[in-house]
């Protein structure tokens, strides 16, 4: 690649239950970072052609799934040797049951597929400890154990990740039909950030990234009491977010 060629970058930031404005406008200025980058920003996944002229994708989202064709694009976009820069939500699926439950359908396989996980269930928000399961690989080296108050994700896995962050949980997300205590009994890590290689291209998941405004339950709820920044108020965050952007955008020089 031309040292003087711009990288093209497509974000889909849009979804339920997240304050998405705000983690729109704090990508929007990391990515403003790289002089070399230019942005598209879209609420959907339907302009394939603009996601298959794009160098990288960058997605925060929840319980936005995309069409059927759109997945199989998506997969084949990766597969071509493109990069996907995900983020929280990109892998939820959410259906609020009569009983205050929440039912996380598995009815998109393909795109779990081409991320690496779906997501399940989470416990309550509250602190749990972040720690490196690769502490020598350049997206993490140097970060160390860290401590965040966020959703800590509980997820289905697909494929031969490479984990990069970790974290454990054992116990009762139960507010999740798939949150019962003994489907998350067993006491083995639970991927924080990592990479499934998928063909020729990476998607590069971190599952942190939880916020939400007081407005952002509606219709479940007129007005949230609580304005939530889970992982956005921690610098080990943004370090994390600047060094994957950075990491997909240098990859097309490679």
């Amino acid at each position: 690649m031309s040292e003087h060629r711009t990288v093209d970058v497509y974000m889909v930031a849009a979804g339920k239950y997240h304050d998405i404005d705000y983690a729109r406008l704090e990508l929007l200025k990391l990515l403003a970072e790289d002089e070399r980058i230019r942005v598209r920003v879209a609420a959907d996944y339907h302009d394939l052609e603009a996601i298959g002229e794009s160098d990288f994708l960058v997605t925060y989202t929840c319980d936005l799934v995309p069409e059927n064709e759109e997945q199989v694009a998506l997969r084949d976009y990766i597969a071509s040797g493109k990069s996907w820069f995900a983020l929280h939500g990109t892998n939820a699926i959410l259906r609020f049951l009569e009983d205050g439950r929440v039912d996380t359908p598995e009815i998109a396989p393909v795109l779990m597929e081409t991320l690496g996980t779906q997501f399940m269930a989470h416990p309550p928000i509250q602190p749990f400890r972040v720690t490196a399961a690769d502490p020598d690989h350049e997206l993490v080296r140097g970060i160390g154990e860290f401590e965040t108050d966020d959703e800590l994700y509980l997820c289905k896995e697909h494929g031969d990740l490479h984990v990069l962050l970790k974290t454990h949980f054992t116990g009762d997300a139960s507010s999740f039909v798939q949150g019962i205590p003994e489907n998350w009994a067993e006491d083995k890590p639970r991927p924080v950030y990592y990479i499934n290689r998928v063909g020729e291209g990476e998607v590069l998941y971190l599952n942190l990234g939880h916020c939400r405004g007081h407005y952002d339950m509606q219709p479940l709820m007129d007005f949230y009491p609580v304005i939530e920044r889970g992982s956005w108020e921690r610098e080990e965050y943004y370090e994390l977010l600047r060094r994957g952007i950075r990491y997909c955008a240098d990859r097309i020089a490679a």
